[in-house]
């Protein structure tokens, strides 16, 4: 009696440390990742187009989460030729040293304010270019059974990372902050 216990308590557990698994559902085409920049105080977008997100969350206990997003900095697409070719150079992305970005958060919290709220803080690391500095990715959470959906963006500064080096560097032509937003469906794992 007691080991069977034992062995309900231990597959109960289990179930529910996989339902706290989720990864980023790669057969929905509206995940995006998006990097908007500034020319000359205009907004200069760009996307991602290759990346993946996996996240250990429980949205009721979120202090124990932790959230992986690999980049294809090489999938950088900002809708033209000539741009494209610049920023995969040395003072940009520099794709030929730099093809993969990373951001690793094992610090999730939920905003302050109301307990009910869907809005959540990841504190983590982002490696870019060679680069890691800490970063704070506010997000809403919103699940219906096994599928979920992140939303949020955040702000940093490219410099802050080597992006935009030597004639780049000012900051009167190409502003210094980048605003990144996501938008990104998962399925909980089986």
């Amino acid at each position: 009696m007691v080991f069977c216990l034992a062995g309900l308590l231990a597959l109960t557990g289990l179930t529910a440390a996989r339902a706290a698994e989720w990864k980023m559902d790669g057969a929905t085409a509206g995940n995006r990742l998006e990097f908007i920049a500034t020319f000359q105080k205009k907004s200069a977008p760009g996307v991602f187009k290759d990346f993946d997100v996996r996240l250990d969350f429980d949205p009721d206990k979120p202090a124990g989460g932790r959230l992986d997003v690999n980049i294809r900095v090489t999938s950088a697409d900002m809708a033209n030729t000539s741009i494209n070719k610049a920023i995969a150079g040395t003072d940009w992305f520099d794709f030929a040293r730099y093809q993969q970005a990373q951001f690793h958060a094992d610090d999730i919290r939920r905003v302050p304010g109301d307990a009910a709220s869907s809005r959540y803080l990841a504190r983590g690391i982002l490696s870019l270019k060679g680069v890691q500095r800490p970063v704070e990715v506010p997000f809403t959470w919103t699940a219906a059974g096994s599928a979920a959906t992140m939303d949020g963006q955040f702000v940093t500064q490219r410099a802050a990372f080597g992006i935009g080096t030597g004639e780049w560097a000012a900051t009167d032509d190409i502003g210094a902050n980048v605003t990144v937003k996501f938008h990104v469906q998962l399925r909980g794992t089986p």
